[in-house]
């Protein structure tokens, strides 16, 4: 492809240049795009096959409310940020924005919460069915990694379509709630159990980091389930 013509091109300042040249810097990648995997460090690492997610894997998290499941999706959307590429969240029910990113050590420069606009009439607020597949959609052509906090429905040929457009753009993707509501493949399913909050007897005292119990399953080298603990800060 020819370049287009001096005359044509925006003229810059030395300064407009050093400035564009900064944030290039800033916001570039540590890790190279081509690389098939994003290391996960850590306890839940450990329990990933490699150590690592593979791009275009599709990775459900599930748990009871309390059990730990919005600790465990952050987690991975933390490994994410940590070699310099962007995570996102579609967040229906408010438990995955801004302070628990940050509480997980998700880099927050590097992350974006996307919720639904409040439906007064009905007292609360939430997607219609084909704008979240839509909104998933459209994080998945500009991120690494999208968690996608499930709505009560999915339909199925959604669910199918969106894995197909993880696969094609090697984007990470985390369907987030029970695994009855994802009526399609998953490469790793991912499931917190609950766990202990150090500190606390008999109803009072001051809690202390909390350890969650994590089992992990799929296909291929996670075929085996493994399951382990992970330690969160209070």
């Amino acid at each position: 492809m020819a370049s287009a013509p001096a005359r044509l091109l925006p003229r810059r300042d030395g300064d407009a240049r050093t400035t564009l040249a900064d944030v290039a810097r800033r916001h570039r990648p540590v890790s190279a795009a081509h690389e098939r995997v994003i290391p996960v460090p850590g306890p839940l690492g450990e329990l990933l096959p490699n150590a690592a997610l593979a791009r275009g894997a599709v990775v459900g998290v599930e748990g009871v409310p309390g059990a730990g499941a919005s600790s465990v999706a952050l987690t991975l959307a933390a490994a994410v940020t940590a070699v310099g590429e962007w995570a996102a969240v579609v967040d229906l029910h408010g438990s995955l924005g801004g302070r628990a990113a940050a509480e997980a050590g998700v880099a927050l420069d590097r992350f974006a919460v996307v919720r639904p606009p409040p439906r007064p009439q009905a007292g609360g607020s939430g997607f219609p069915m084909d704008r979240w597949a839509t909104a998933v959609a459209t994080l998945l052509d500009g991120m690494s990694l999208v968690v996608a906090d499930l709505p009560r429905s999915v339909r199925a040929a959604d669910a199918r379509r969106l894995v197909a457009r993880a696969r094609e753009r090697e984007v990470i993707l985390v369907p987030f709630g029970p695994a009855r509501l994802w009526a399609a493949d998953t490469t790793l399913r991912v499931q917190a159990v609950g766990g202990d909050w150090p500190g606390l007897g008999e109803g009072i005292g001051v809690l202390g980091e909390r350890t969650i119990r994590v089992q992990v399953d799929g296909r291929g080298a996670a075929a085996r389930p493994r399951s382990g603990a992970l330690v969160l800060a209070s």
